[in-house]
């Protein structure tokens, strides 16, 4: 019984450090984007690893993709696949004027934009931004592209 304990314990714990390690910056220290997420896998439906030897670079920052076929579409149109709002949690922008690191996994196609979101433990629970943004859609989406102006430079 004791063994059963600890190792639901640990599972527990894993699972709190793994939601937690999954939130990141939009860029991180060596200027990759999306924790290495391919920013073209979203649109196919499916939030995927990218490799660093299927990369490309747009401003500096470097991207990485699943596929040759994505790194290709990413280079012809970058513009198209840049999530919103710098890559920040765009519930973030919108609810609080503020940026929030993000999940990669956790994320939005709204007229052929990406929205990318924060999905953590917060004051001890589990706060997953991406429900509150379904509630409120329109409301949160109009409001975090009026405030992105102020809020990008913060």
């Amino acid at each position: 019984m004791k063994t059963i304990k600890l190792i639901l314990s640990l599972v527990t714990i894993l699972a709190i450090g793994n939601s937690v390690d999954a939130q990141i910056p939009p860029v991180d220290k060596n200027k990759v984007a999306i924790g290495g997420y391919d920013v073209v896998s979203y649109f196919s439906g499916e939030a995927k690893r990218g490799f660093e030897s299927f990369s490309a670079q747009n401003k500096g920052i470097t991207y990485y993709f699943h596929t040759k076929a994505n790194r290709a579409a990413f280079q012809k149109s970058p513009e198209r696949y840049l999530p919103q709002f710098g890559g920040y949690c765009a519930w973030g922008v919108g609810a609080k004027s503020a940026k929030f690191p993000i999940d990669p996994e956790s994320y939005d196609i709204i007229d052929g934009k990406l929205y990318l979101f924060f999905n953590a433990p917060f004051n001890g629970e589990q706060f997953n931004t991406i429900l509150d943004w379904n509630k409120r859609t329109t409301e949160l989406h109009m409001a975090a592209h009026k405030n992105w102006g102020k809020v990008k430079n913060m």
